[in-house]
């Protein structure tokens, strides 16, 4: 579903409701887009800067127009695809958009969203520097957090979201502007982070932001690695160094 950038602040709260109350067989990420110039997308739309919800429901088929009838008619959405796919189609639906080759920089976090926090993801929207650059937040409040933070290597179970900020474009000639963008972007959100999130979404950025992705696990994380890799072999990644 897209809505026009003018309405973004506001869908934005509605959404950050609706999740904080929906059940774990509804979930659904927010994102700012640039509408892509090519079908499903009607032709009136290519390349406006928009927001979205790209929706997942996993409950029994009967409920779903039940499920969505509130959504709907909370505000008419000027583009509406949500229907039932395969789960493989929901997880390639960007690929055209995104073919290999493209200048990449991710920056990301994880909290909760007050209507400050909300300000500013606005703000950065209105001035995506490219059509590939997109924010998607992602709610992580679900099943993730049935599980104690030190049972696995995750540490951040106790977040509300985690969101990833990306600057990318085919040619490299833009890849300062698009990688500054979303450091601004990032920098402006980060006073509401609670210092890490998934480790996938990171960049270059120091160990000391691997140690905070990992929190109170990452010296035990140290110690397995130098059991099973005291060399550091493994080490071409958001590398756990071995202590």
């Amino acid at each position: 579903m897209l809505w026009p950038m003018k309405d973004a602040a506001e869908m934005m709260r509605w959404y950050r409701g609706v999740i904080a109350k929906a059940s774990e067989d509804l979930n659904g990420f927010f994102a700012f887009h640039t509408v892509p110039l090519w079908a499903p997308f009607p032709q009136h739309l290519h390349g406006k800067k928009m927001c979205g919800i790209v929706w997942c429901y996993t409950g029994p088929m009967k409920k779903a127009e039940k499920v969505f009838k509130p959504i709907r008619e909370f505000r008419a959405p000027a583009l509406d695809l949500v229907g039932p796919i395969p789960h493989p189609m929901l997880q390639s639906m960007f690929d055209r958009l995104y073919p290999a080759g493209l200048q990449w920089y991710w920056k990301d976090f994880v909290r909760t969203l007050p209507d400050e926090a909300i300000a500013q993801h606005v703000k950065y929207a209105e001035m995506m520097p490219s059509i590939y650059c997109t924010m998607h937040l992602y709610p992580i409040d679900g099943a993730a957090s049935h599980v104690k933070r030190d049972a696995t290597a995750w540490w951040h179970r106790d977040a509300t979201w985690t969101e990833v900020i990306v600057g990318v474009d085919p040619d490299p000639a833009k890849r300062d502007e698009v990688s500054k963008w979303a450091k601004e972007y990032w920098n402006a959100l980060h006073p509401y982070s609670s210092g890490g999130a998934y480790v996938n979404f990171m960049m270059e950025e120091g160990e000391g932001r691997i140690q905070a992705k990992y929190g109170k696990n990452y010296k035990q994380l140290a110690r397995i690695k130098k059991k099973y890799d005291p060399t550091n072999f493994f080490r071409v990644n958001q590398n756990i160094k071995p202590k």
